[in-house]
């Protein structure tokens, strides 16, 4: 099932936060395998995240498991589309995760706990509708490169012939948004959360964690404290909407606001009831209102990201109409 061209494609599963545990399935952590498997998926995962830098779609394609050959123009693209995120960078494996559900009797929502050997740390990893088996989780980045790409594999043991592990999905994502990492980001929430600008810290939260890793079904203990820090957050947007902004005579309902990392840089989208114009210069024109009201209501956000899209909602469809930078907006 394809889940966006950058996120993953894996094994038809749907990847979530948090659905319900699965109890016969165990996590191994890279420092806790074995000589032979760490040595294995090293080896799988390297080739991997070289032929994902490198843009060598033969060898990743050689690589594919079988089964998912109906995704791999869908896999294809999403490494394709993230070919800038790479430049100027070696690939680098910097985790793995080694996962069994070889004792579940059904394809199932599995939740997996992978814990360090002292059991002082415990990362989980989370996939829905996964099919009994061998899998693992490879995360790894482009050292160097500018946008500090990263990426994540999931890889499938093959036991039939010519087997061995095999790429099942990859995501990939940016590792920084104009230069600033998801550690900047975090740090500049809180600075922004004790100014008390909860709306700027809020996305700044969200802006964190989305560089902080290439995927969303993958927790640890960082990440909890920082949704612990972000939901303690007073007036936040989340119990705003729907928010109404004046406009002069007319107050434009806005139906929600998120992050929006299209073009890669730290955007905010905000999604508005539209009056229903189909023009496309008075879409433009209304979208420009919208969104000069609305940091006029929120001006803290003009300085601490780059700009807005504005997607017009109107008889139940969303469209997107334009993304303005922050000093393009009046």
């Amino acid at each position: 099932m394809q889940l966006g061209r950058k996120c993953l494609c894996a094994m038809g599963a749907v990847l979530l936060a948090a659905p319900a545990a699965c109890l016969a399935a165990n996590c191994t952590t890279q420092a806790a395998l074995n000589p032979l498997d760490r040595d294995a998926l090293a080896i799988a995962g390297g080739r991997v995240a070289a032929s994902v830098v490198q843009q060598n779609f033969d060898v990743l394609h050689s690589l594919l498991l079988p089964a998912e050959e109906q995704n791999w123009e869908n896999i294809r693209g999403a490494v394709e589309d993230g070919a800038a995120l790479f430049r100027g960078g070696h690939a680098q494996i910097h985790n793995l995760y080694l996962l069994d559900s070889t004792m579940e009797r059904t394809t199932a929502d599995t939740e997996f706990f992978c814990s360090n050997q002292s059991g002082s740390l415990t990362v989980t990893i989370t996939l829905r509708a996964l099919p009994p088996g061998r899998y693992a989780v490879v995360l790894a980045d482009a050292a160097g490169a500018p946008m500090a790409g990263q990426m994540a594999f999931i890889l499938v043991w093959d036991g039939g012939p010519g087997g061995g592990w095999k790429l099942g999905g990859v995501s990939v994502r940016q590792g920084t948004f104009s230069g600033h990492d998801g550690v900047w980001y975090w740090t500049r929430a809180r600075e922004l959360a004790q100014m008390n600008l909860p709306w700027a810290a809020w996305f700044s939260y969200d802006a964190a964690r989305y560089l902080l890793l290439p995927v969303d079904f993958l927790s640890s203990p960082n990440l909890e404290r920082l949704q612990t820090e972000q939901s303690q957050i007073k007036n936040s947007p989340p119990a705003a909407f729907p928010y109404m902004v004046p406009d002069g005579a007319r107050t434009w309902k806005i139906d929600s606001v998120q992050l929006d990392p299209t073009l890669r840089l730290p955007d905010l989208g905000v999604t508005y009831e539209s009056t229903g114009v189909s023009d496309p210069a008075a879409q433009r024109t209304e979208a420009v209102a919208v969104l000069s009201a609305f940091l006029k209501m929120q001006p803290a956000l003009r300085q601490n990201f780059h700009g807005l899209w504005a997607y017009a909602m109107s008889k139940g469809k969303r469209t997107p109409v334009m993304e303005l930078p922050m000093a393009q907006i009046p």
